[in-house]
Parts: structure tokens; sequence; C-alpha cells
């Protein structure tokens, strides 16, 4: 996870920190020798001969084994198969990747710090401005991020998380000769959280391969490479733990589990099978404290060698739009359907002048197959849908009326801020009025709203009473009851006040806007939200 403080890490008791990432293996100990006292042969069995002579029997005693007599096994002897040969062939094409942001924090006044809980991953970012209670703070500053990535293309094209690089201003490119460049963003995806970046190479660089995910299997041996707390190229081993998790991280969820050593720093690094291609890209870890405790999230390739694929090509990604609003099938809906089980994607309303508002699916509808691939459960279609070219003609298997039916569908195109961009430019004075902002429906923190979404009263701001699903606002986890404490570090006590601040960004040429969250207990978290 990148050190930078402004990631997408949740300040919570267990948290699942993005990895802005070994298991180490002890050799089989040796058979240890069997005390002396325990052996039963040492007794003598004593008897009259014929000649009243008394005679010992024969020692039968086992004789302990004395070090080093016993030969030791090869797994003994030398512990698990190396990785040696296969780590060096990887090591040179891993870079580390450092990232800064120039922050202007206005006119230097006294600030005081905000209430964090205690461990806080934001504490070390605070400290670094704050000097004690209300201290001063400067009126600029620069926020650091370190991370790992990889070269793909001889040429200087690196692949990393994009919450690396979220914001900066500047990118530099470490190499394992020590090498440094500065990189240029060629492309970002925030909803796969991946990012494209070009250095000028002078010569060839070492690179590695996309390979395939879609074969990997729950117990197969992965290695890690990256930058963990920035010490540099650092190699970890472990297995896949599991596949397809959804840590609500974005909309097209489908990580790869390894309990493959993943820490702070590693974000944006490979995954690779023992055969030396990557199979997914280390993003988030779950940890009570930030470092690893063996559950690490990764990208699988089958997503990210699409979306990179894209960037490459286009400098953006170009989505397919199916133009529907769905919802999770449950067991209930399924019954009241007459379904054998729950299975697909609800069709809760179509999106009108999408590609399928022509008659050809209906609110009730509910998708099974898209483009031949089942449609297990509702998540899995927004996934399917954006991995299909744009302008393709795909048939779909619906459920209508009790009965199968086939539907073709020629995709469209799906926005970069959402299904209803150009709804919500149309609607923008209206939206104004109704004090939605940022795709939020916002109003002002008052006794009513405390009770509402239960919030606790030691907390203040602007509370979030709606959030457009498709917004930026939804992919940065933002929900109703969520509440906005500051906006790019300036208080902010309506929805006006938040209004004034974007509309202040945008005049200065800003993307997007620093935003200090509070849920309902009044735990924070800084994140960025992409502005219109």
């Amino acid at each position: 996870m990148a050190s930078n403080p402004l990631s997408r890490t949740f300040a919570r008791r267990l948290t699942l920190a993005l990895a802005i990432g070994g298991l180490a293996f002890a050799p089989a100990g040796a058979t240890s020798a069997q005390d002396a006292n325990n052996s039963q042969g040492g007794q003598s069995n004593q008897g009259q001969t014929g000649s009243g002579s008394a005679q010992t029997a024969p020692d039968t005693a086992k004789k302990v084994p004395q070090p080093g007599t016993n030969k030791p096994s090869a797994l003994q002897q030398n512990g698990p198969a190396s990785v040696a040969d296969l780590s060096a062939k990887l090591l040179d094409a891993v870079v580390n990747i450092s990232s800064s942001q120039n922050v202007e924090t206005g006119d230097g006044g006294k600030v005081a710090p905000p209430k964090l809980p205690e461990g806080s991953p934001f504490q070390d970012f605070f400290n670094k401005f704050f000097d004690g209670e209300g201290g001063q703070m400067p009126p600029s500053g620069k926020v650091d991020s370190l991370g790992s990535g990889f070269v793909i293309d001889p040429s200087g094209l690196i692949v990393t998380n994009n919450h690396v690089i979220e914001n900066a201003d500047d990118v530099e490119v470490t190499f394992t000769d020590g090498t440094t460049r500065r990189a240029k963003v060629l492309g970002i995806d925030d909803k796969t959280d991946l990012a494209l970046l070009k250095v000028d190479a002078k010569t060839k660089l070492p690179y590695v391969s996309f390979g395939d995910s879609d074969s990997a299997r729950i117990g197969d041996w992965v290695m890690a490479i990256g930058n963990p707390f920035g010490l540099g190229g650092s190699v970890t081993l472990g297995i896949i733990s599991a596949r397809g998790r959804n840590i609500n991280a974005g909309p097209y969820d489908n990580f790869i589990q390894t309990d493959a050593a993943i820490n702070r720093g590693n974000s944006g690094g490979p995954l690779f099978n023992m055969k030396g291609d990557v199979i997914g890209i280390n993003t988030a870890i779950i940890s009570p404290s930030g470092g690893s405790i063996g559950i690490g999230f990764s990208i699988p390739s089958e997503i990210a060698s699409s979306v990179i694929g894209q960037l490459r090509q286009y400098g953006e990604t170009r989505r397919g739009w199916l133009g529907v609003r769905i919802q999770p099938v449950t067991d209930e809906i399924s019954e009241s359907l007459d379904m054998d089980h729950a299975e697909g994607a609800l069709v809760a309303g179509v999106v009108k002048g999408g590609p399928v508002d022509n008659g050809s699916l209906e609110a009730g509808d509910v998708i099974v197959s898209f483009d031949g691939k089942p449609v297990k459960e509702m998540r899995d279609l927004p996934r399917m849908v954006a991995e299909t070219a744009v302008g393709q003609t795909v048939d779909m298997v619906v459920l209508h009326d009790g009965k199968r039916k086939t539907v073709s569908v020629k995709l469209g195109r799906l926005e970069s801020d959402d299904a209803s961009a150009k709804d919500k430019k149309s609607d923008d004075t209206k939206k104004q009025s109704d004090n939605r902002i940022l795709g939020m429906s916002l109003a002002k923190l008052d006794p009513q709203a405390r009770k509402r979404f239960g919030i606790a009263e030691d907390v203040e701001g602007v509370v979030v009473t709606d959030v457009d699903p498709n917004s930026a606002a939804a992919d940065k986890r933002i929900a109703p009851g969520n509440v906005i404490v500051e906006v790019a570090q300036e208080q902010v006590k309506s929805p006006d006040d938040v209004r004034k601040r974007v509309a202040s960004l945008k005049k200065d040429g800003r993307r997007n806007a620093l935003v200090m969250m509070a849920d309902k207990s009044g735990e924070l978290r800084f994140l960025t939200v992409q502005m219109d």
C-alpha cells in the first residue's frame, strides 16, 4: 500500500487498506535424538545356569543416534524448492514508483488538527503538517506516495495502481540499478484502480508479460515482487487463497486473494505464477495494523490486460454499455418469479435512449446469460458488459414472464462518469436547487437528520442523504449517512459551503476535490472525488 495517507485506506478496526506488497519457509527439522533414559534395551536378564554361574543376556538396547550419523533427506538438507532462478529473471522488470502532489493549504493560519482514532493510518500525515494541538500549518506542502509497478514493454511502458499516482504532480520511476526517470501518465482507470505510465528508455528495458489468470487455481503457488515500506525490490511467496473476491473497491471487483505477503508499498506490483507470467496486480490488503496478515488482493490479469490495452491505444477506457438499472435476485424474488433458484441480474429499469430502449428488455426481466456466459449473480453482469467492445452485438438469455428467451443487443459506450451523464448535464440547474453536488444529495446536519441516520452528536458537517449509484462519489463508497466535514481542507456546514468550495476548485483547474468524510460514529477518512 502506498504510504500516501490520501489513498483509499479505511480508518477502522479491521482495515481494508490499499496496499500503498513472505512467506518464510523453515527447513524441515532434523529428528531429535531420543533420550537414552527412555531406551528399553539396557536392562540385564539374570538367570541360574547348570553350573550355578550367572550369565548376562545379549544387549538388545537401541543405540541413540549420534549427530551427523544419519544422512538427512534432500528436503531436510535443502528446504523447499528454490524460486531464486525465477525471481532473478523477473526482478529487473519490477520498479519502484514515487509520486508527489503539491498541496495548497491557504494562508497558513492557525488550524486545529482533526480528531482521529488512536492508531489511525492518517496520523503520520497530520503529524507532518501540524505542530501539536492547534499548530501552525504551512501555506503549502508536498504529499508523497510510494508504490510499485512493472514494465510491460521494452520501450518504457509501466503498469501500476491508479491510487499510487492519483492527483500526482510528479511521478518518478526507480529501476533496480538505481536509475531514476520521470514518468508521464498515459492513462488511468479509477474504476479498476489501474494506471499506465511511460518513461523515456534509452535502451530496451527488461519487461514481463500478462498471463492467463483464468487458468490459475486455488492452491497454486504465486510470487509477489514490490517495494514494501519503501525498502526496494522484495520477493514474497504464497498461494492463491481464493478467487472472485468482492471487496467493494469498485464496480468490477473480481480479485485474486493470496497469502503471499503484500504490504504498504506493494501497490501496483505484479503477482506472478510459477511460469513468470503476471496474473495479478497487487492492490489491497485486510489488516488491523497496515502490515500483512496473509490476506491480500490482486486485480486479475483478465481484467487488467484489457484495461491496459485500452489505455495504451486510446489513453482512456471504452467500455460497453447495456443501458439498464439492475439489482440482485434474492431468494424471495426468485420464488416470486417461479425460478428454480436465485441467479442472474434483475432489470429494475431501462435507461431512456439506451441500447435496449426498444422493448427488447423490460423491468422485471432477469438476465441469466450474457454472450454465452452464465450470469450467476448481479455483480457479474456489469463486468461482463464493460469488458465487451463498444458496438458489438451480443446474445443474452433473459427470463421473461417465466419463460426463457434470447435477445440480441448492440452495446453502446459507457460514458466516463456514468450511464446517465447526458441527463446530468441537462438537468444541472435543477440539481443545484436540489442540493445535488458531485452525485450526492446534501443537507444540513440538523437534529432530524441526526435521528434519521443515527449520527453521533459530536459529528459536525454536511450530511449525505442520497448518492447516485453511478457517480464518482459512489465509486469512492460514499453512502447516505456519511458526513462531509471538510472540502479542500476547509470546514463546511451547509450544502452551499460545499458548492462554493467545489466551484473554487474548478476555477483553479483542479479535477478532484479532497474531502474529509466522517461516518455515523465520527471516524474520519480522506478521499478524493472527481468533479464533473
